[in-house]
């Protein structure tokens, strides 16, 4: 048989299910799922995207539109009302999303069109709302080939669409003003945002096998299962599989969760197929059978084991019965909640920053130090990195209220310190806050050394596990600025690996030219996770590293490289606790489509 999934190069781990997506480049990375069932752990979902291509982490999201109040611009009747939306893009232009119908006669029109939108957690994502009235001499054209500047201009609206999406209804009213931000009474817009997707509902199971025929001469098998969907066609389309149980011919497997979107139906026939594991690619089939979901929780119910059955090599149209058997030792529907379905319910990202102060960044007040500030204005790279994570991450904090640290340098000719208040406040005021409390620390902070980390993850995991005491529904975002190679790499695996139980995800900017091989390995992005001096492995991945260089390079967004995995960090921290949205009613819109493995 083939490879399934690229088999030779990470199939031993399985794929496609939805318990472990901690560590995801891919649309997928804004999952999760609960259960009172406890956790289990289902790797390989970042090979899986990782093979397909996906990069951009996105959600789709559908605006729905009502206006109430608007001005009357016809004569003889009401407007006829059309809304039109734009996204502004960063260097301020406009790019039209999309347009509704007409409604006739109407000053509180309720639009049907929906207008779609890729939401981007890693971008502030500004909105422009434009009303039109249409002249009656166009309503028997369509709404897409109709010239604006032709249209009475009824009143503009701007959002950010995060800010939609943290409400907890995802509804936002905005007051109309007329061009050029005109103040008056124009009426007003409301946007209503749901995710696209067509169900929250997940199956979990539990898979074993028995007596498995042996088809490796020195050693036993190494057996996993690969589930397909039978489509219309007849033919099979795998939708998961197992991890790789080595020398067993007994295997009990870790959970697999698959949604329905993957099944279509419990009557949905699947094909369950169990492969002797081999590194070339070139699977061995030991047995396989039919069922369906239906039939798997069947198994479950009356705890009986299904025979594997094998073609006969007599008879192309029979199939062999084998000894081998297949028992489903558990299943357990349950429910799937996306990052925004926490995010719109109350949960919030409280950040952190801490800034690097060792002498290697060379004299502030030199035009070649990486702290340098511009009397022009232009940023240098921390500003930057401040400025860039700052704004997408504040969008999710209600009271804007941020930890700012240095590290590396002397205060006031005392000791070195390795976490130091930036101000002489241990929180400041927003992002601007942060950049005038890191300008005000470069005329009193000595700089000196060495780079130690170790000390500001330790005060960030701190205000994490207090925060437990208080809330489930804060998750800490601690950015770390540096310029310098790590010289505490053991002290701070031991401090990242006793973090990983915690709400945080810490991002790390590699400012200048040095030698960052200890950030990759704290990033942990080969799938190793780190281990600590005493053994103990983290529980999983928080950590996420970008260096400045990559970004001038134009090989990545800084933002985007640093922020695509934290929803994915997020939902695998908040499924590991079993914790759900808050009053979470079970009818909000579930997950994209792009996380399901079709």
């Amino acid at each position: 048989m083939g490879g399934c999934f690229s088999d030779v190069s990470g199939g031993k781990a399985a794929v496609g299910g939805i318990h472990n997506l901690q560590h995801q480049s891919g649309p997928s990375s804004n999952v999760a799922v609960a259960s009172s069932s406890g956790t289990a752990e289902n790797e390989a979902v970042d090979f899986f995207f990782r093979s397909k291509g996906l990069q951009p982490l996105f959600t789709r999201i559908e605006l729905s539109l009502s206006a109430s109040k608007l001005r009357d611009r016809d004569l003889m009747s009401k407007s006829d009302p059309m809304a039109v939306v734009y996204a502004q893009k960063r260097n301020g232009t406009l790019e039209e999303l999309g347009r509704t119908e007409v409604i006739m006669n109407s000053l509180d029109p309720m639009w049907i069109q929906k207008i779609n939108v890729l939401f981007h957690f890693e971008i502030v994502q500004p909105l422009i709302f434009q009303v039109y009235d249409v002249d009656s001499k166009y309503h028997n054209l369509s709404t897409k080939v109709l010239k604006l500047n032709e249209q009475d201009f009824l009143g503009e609206a701007t959002c950010v669409l995060s800010q939609i999406m943290t409400l907890r209804n995802r509804s936002m009213t905005l007051k109309l003003h007329g061009k050029e931000g005109h103040i008056g009474d124009f009426g007003s817009i409301t946007v209503h945002a749901e995710e696209t997707i067509d169900s929250k509902i997940a199956t979990e199971i539990r898979l074993r096998c028995s007596n498995l025929d042996n088809k490796d001469l020195f050693s036993k098998s190494d057996p996993f299962l690969r589930i397909s969907r039978v489509v219309e066609s007849g033919n099979p389309v795998p939708i998961c599989k197992t991890e790789v149980v080595n020398n067993n011919l007994d295997p009990v497997w870790k959970p697999l969760c698959i949604t329905l979107q993957q099944y279509t139906s419990k009557a949905n026939p699947l094909v369950i197929e169990c492969f002797d594991f081999n590194s070339s690619g070139n699977h061995t089939l030991i047995g396989k059978l039919q069922t369906s979901i239906e039939g798997l929780e069947l198994l479950y119910k009356e705890k009986i084991g299904v025979n594997l059955a094998i073609p006969s090599s007599r008879h192309q149209d029979r199939e062999k019965i084998l000894k081998g058997k297949l028992f489903v030792d558990g299943f357990i529907e349950k429910q799937i909640y996306s990052f925004l379905d926490y995010i719109s319910s109350g949960f919030e990202l409280n950040f952190m920053v801490a800034i690097d102060f060792t002498a290697s960044n060379g004299d502030p007040r030199r035009p070649d130090s990486l702290h340098y500030i511009d009397p022009s204005g232009r940023l240098n790279a921390y500003q930057q990195a401040i400025m860039d994570v700052g704004e997408v991450i504040q969008v999710y904090d209600s009271d804007k209220k941020f930890p700012a640290w240095g590290f590396g340098g002397r205060m006031y000719n005392g000791p070195v310190s390795h976490c130091f208040n930036l101000s002489g406040n241990t929180e400041v005021e927003g992002v601007q806050g942060i950049m005038a409390a890191y300008q005000n620390a470069l005329h009193t902070v000595s700089l000196h050394g060495p780079t130690l980390f170790g000390h500001v993850v330790n005060q960030a995991a701190q205000i994490a596990a207090h925060s437990l005491s208080q809330s489930s529904s804060k998750y800490f975002v601690l950015l770390i600025i540096t310029d310098g190679a790590l010289t505490d790499l053991q002290e701070t695996k031991d401090a990242l690996v006793r973090a990983s139980d915690l709400p945080l995800s810490i991002l790390i900017v590699g400012v200048g030219n040095a030698d960052f091989g200890a950030m990759e390995i704290l990033d942990a992005d080969n799938g190793q996770r780190l281990e600590s001096s005493t053994g103990r492995i983290a529980t999983r991945d928080i950590v996420q590293f970008v260096p400045i260089r990559d970004v001038h390079r134009g090989d990545i967004s800084m933002v985007q490289g640093l922020l695509e995995e934290l929803p994915g960090q997020f939902l695998t921290y908040m499924r590991s606790k079993g914790v759900k949205p808050l009053n979470f009613d079970g009818n909000q819109v579930p997950i994209p489509p792009d996380l399901l493995f079709t």
